[in-house]
């Protein structure tokens, strides 16, 4: 009784009270957390105490939409009262003293939230090893990364620990996770949810959505988080359409687009196959395949790492140690900068001629101990993945290659938005697997940073377009992990890529 809305009957009928779902969450976070690290702290007695409260709502027939949703929160979204760390050292100790928009739209219906979820640190990743705390691992092989950077979301809701999460996508970090732990995770049309309150990445690219079960449960999230927010100016002042009833309607014949780019050299083989085999099977069941081009998807990948790397250099530049985040010691930098002076000072002593005036000039250009400071607390603050984004978006930024990088980046952005305005003439959505492989070893990429960006290969170009897309569960693979098929519609066709994952759900049996 893991999905929303059998858990939603479930408590109408009384045969089970909310209590009893929380506490039997509760039980399995406390006997597999450990195990898979997905959760970095657990509020306990807040949601037994939310779960009193909730359950005499549900009773007198006043429980907002949500009563019965437990969910976990991946913790680069802020809630008040709670360390808001975005699994960095960085913010270690940093408590956020509001609630994201999204969280105020969940507890106004009644949704329970169990706990703060672990991620790459500052989303930046994919594998949720790069985390201050550790990485978390596939439920279905734990000695597999579960995706990124929303993996420690994915996970909890693919081992039972909660029956819906939160995540964000910059540039696949819902989808590919989802499609690792065999879960369905949408991500938005950029500005359908509001993003106050979410923690910067890159600006330009960040969404928030949910992981669940079933298309049926991330559509009754989806329909809650959706909306215009003054908070957020980005926000798109348009109605949201009532999700769960659009299910309900009978579907025409979906035009389902498939993109020969998206089935090409670097796809596992039985994931072509198995993508392939559930296409023809969709087109058994009513809908019509449609074979198109994205010939500028081949430059999402450069694109995005020039364009996201740009903007998290500028994001996070706030964090020095003194504004926001991690401070160094500063009296054992203060120590070192005294010690380096007065062993200049010692050798100009002793110095002639040239080798004197390169000493004084040596001691005048000592960094000073303000500048030491901010560099000692980055560099202890951020992780490893985290310096080399800051380092590629500084340089792209630079005066010397701003127009050779960022320029023509953003022009590539334009064109891959232009190819998918131009397949959204014929075709309802675009069909392609979720990600060119299954879940990798832990440890297996880590010091092939290329290798692991390329598993956005197929989730990159949305963001960089802004449209929306779901990965769905696809069945499983010959080595008995996950695969998930991805849809992609055009902005704010949000319930078209929803029937789309509905059909496979139904060729997966689910009803």
């Amino acid at each position: 009784m893991n999905d929303l809305l059998s858990t939603k009957e479930h408590l109408k009928n009384k045969k089970i009270t909310l209590p009893e779902i929380v506490n039997s969450y509760l039980d399995v976070v406390s006997e597999i957390n450990e195990t898979l690290n997905a959760f970095i702290s657990v509020d306990t007695d807040s949601a037994k105490s939310e779960a009193e409260r909730i359950q005499k709502k549900i009773n007198n027939g006043t429980a907002g939409s949500l009563a019965g949703a437990v969910i976990g929160v991946k913790d680069v979204i802020c809630e008040k009262g709670k360390i808001t760390s975005c699994s960095s050292k960085m913010l270690a100790n940093f408590e956020s003293v509001y609630d994201a928009t999204v969280i105020e739209k969940l507890k106004k219906e009644d949704a329970i939230l169990l706990g703060r979820i672990n991620m790459d640190e500052f989303a930046m990743g994919s594998s949720t090893e790069n985390s201050y705390y550790g990485p978390t691992k596939n439920p279905h092989d734990p000695e597999r990364v579960p995706g990124g950077s929303s993996g420690g979301s994915a996970a909890a809701v693919a081992a039972g620990m909660c029956n819906l999460s939160l995540g964000s996508d910059t540039g696949g970090s819902i989808r590919q996770p989802a499609s690792y732990c065999g879960v369905v995770g949408l991500k938005p049309t950029y500005s359908r949810v509001s993003r106050y309150g979410l923690v910067a990445f890159a600006s330009s690219f960040d969404c928030i959505g949910p992981f669940g079960n079933s298309v049926d449960d991330v559509a009754s999230v989806l329909q809650v988080i959706s909306g215009a927010d003054p908070m957020d100016n980005s926000s798109a002042h348009l109605p949201v359409p009532n999700y769960i009833e659009e299910l309900k309607k009978s579907t025409g014949k979906l035009k389902i687009g498939v993109p020969e780019e998206y089935f090409g050299e670097g796809l596992d083989d039985e994931i072509r196959v198995r993508i392939q085999s559930y296409l023809k099977d969709l087109e058994n069941k009513n809908a019509e395949l449609i074979p198109i081009h994205l010939p500028h998807a081949k430059y999402g990948i450069a694109a995005y790492y020039i364009l996201a790397t740009a903007e998290a250099s500028s994001n996070l530049a706030r964090y020095d140690g003194i504004r926001y985040g991690h401070r160094a010691d500063f009296d054992q930098v203060e120590q070192e900068l005294t010690r380096e002076q007065k062993a200049l000072r010692e050798q100009i002593k002793i110095a002639v001629g040239a080798d004197h005036e390169q000493l004084v000039e040596e001691l005048a250009n000592i960094d000073s101990s303000l500048v030491r400071l901010y560099k000692k607390s980055r560099t202890e603050g951020f992780g490893t993945e985290v310096k080399r984004r800051i380092m590629l978006g500084t340089y792209v930024l630079s005066a010397g290659y701003y127009d050779a990088y960022y320029a023509k980046a953003q022009k590539i952005r334009r064109l891959i938005k232009q190819d998918f305005d131009e397949a959204f003439e014929k075709v309802d959505v675009i069909a392609s697997p979720t990600a060119p492989t299954t879940a990798f070893k832990l440890g297996e990429n880590l010091d092939d940073p290329v290798q692991m960006y390329l598993n956005d290969v197929y989730t990159i170009t949305a963001n960089l377009a802004g449209i929306c897309g779901i990965s769905v569960p696809a069945g499983f693979h010959s080595n008995g992990l996950p695969v998930g098929i991805q849809f992609l519609a055009d902005t704010f066709n949000e319930t078209e890529i929803l029937k789309a994952g509905r059909m496979v759900e139904a060729l997966n049996g689910v009803s």
